[in-house]
């Protein structure tokens, strides 16, 4: 049973930056593409970054050019380093491997907020 527990959230104003961090338990991590995630209350869970297990990234149109979503295979560690934070990006923040995914974790709040 993959265990997924993230970390790094909190409380930010606009323009700040904060970087999560998500470990996995077991030897999987590194053969898989893996994402972040985010949920917002009363939203669906949206993917917004990925990696793959050759350190290529995709991001949404939302976070390009603010997020940066990187691995340590090494460590079986997800991070993501957010810049230029804005309101509209609060919300739980999840990692997970790419569909089908393993359980969730219980994923690190993220607020933005002045």
């Amino acid at each position: 049973q993959v265990q997924l527990v993230e970390s790094g959230g909190g409380l930010v104003q606009p323009g700040g930056s904060l970087r999560l961090s998500c470990t996995v338990s077991g030897n999987l991590f590194s053969i898989y593409a893996m994402g972040w995630y985010r949920q917002a209350p009363g939203n669906q869970r949206d993917l917004v970054a990925t990696v793959s297990g050759i350190h290529a990234t995709k991001y949404a149109d939302s976070v390009k050019g603010r997020f940066t979503i990187s691995r340590d295979n090494a460590k079986s560690t997800l991070y993501l380093q957010m810049n230029s934070l804005k309101p509209e990006d609060t919300a739980v923040y999840y990692c997970n491997k790419l569909s089908p995914a393993w359980s969730w974790g219980q994923g690190t709040q993220v607020t933005v907020s002045s």
